[in-house]
């Protein structure tokens, strides 16, 4: 009996001991720059995947020179036909709290997108463009196909049910009565 509760003691340490850096965070890997002037403020941004793909979520890295501590920032995303996503403020990355970021985001579609920052800090107000951001086709097939190819199971269960309704409806009306013997 001692040996199986320190066999069980050992085991529930090593799930505790591996447990938590099990659960921290992936950290953000930046794998492409760009860099713009916002006014008197540098900017890199960066990014988590390359290049950049419709429907594909990464994270987005805004770093001005000097870093974030004493600065507040707008973005604003404007898609490829030149209509504008709302204004929203530059928040810290969750994952990487010294930047700020955008966390497992996606653009909705393809094309030449434009980021437009601006920045308020000690040196007064800037604004700068991120143009030309080339954003690829959406990866795999298209999403009518994807969608057609998952509701194939669905549609199998439908017509199993179906199936099995109708040959035991004669038997739930009463019809057919089991044979006692």
């Amino acid at each position: 009996m001692r040996k199986a509760l320190m066999a069980l003691a050992a085991v529930a340490g090593l799930l505790f001991a591996t447990a938590a850096p099990a659960n921290a965070y992936e950290p953000v890997n930046i794998v492409h720059t760009e860099h713009v002037q916002a006014g008197p403020y540098g900017m890199t941004i960066g990014f988590s995947t390359w290049p950049l793909k419709a429907q594909q979520s990464l994270d987005f890295t805004f770093i001005p020179d000097g870093g974030i501590e004493d600065k507040s920032g707008t973005l604003t995303m404007i898609n490829p036909e030149g209509g504008k996503n709302r204004t929203q403020p530059l928040v810290r990355h969750p994952r990487k709290r010294d930047v700020w970021g955008l966390d497992v985001r996606s653009m909705p579609r393809p094309g030449e997108w434009t980021f437009h920052f601006t920045v308020n800090g000690p040196a007064g107000t800037g604004a700068g463009d991120l143009r030309a951001l080339p954003v690829l086709e959406q990866p795999g097939p298209p999403m009518g196909l994807s969608w057609a190819i998952s509701t194939l199971p669905l549609i199998g269960l439908v017509v199993l049910v179906v199936v099995a309704w109708r040959r035991t409806r004669g038997r739930l009306r009463g019809g057919e009565l089991p044979a006692i013997g």
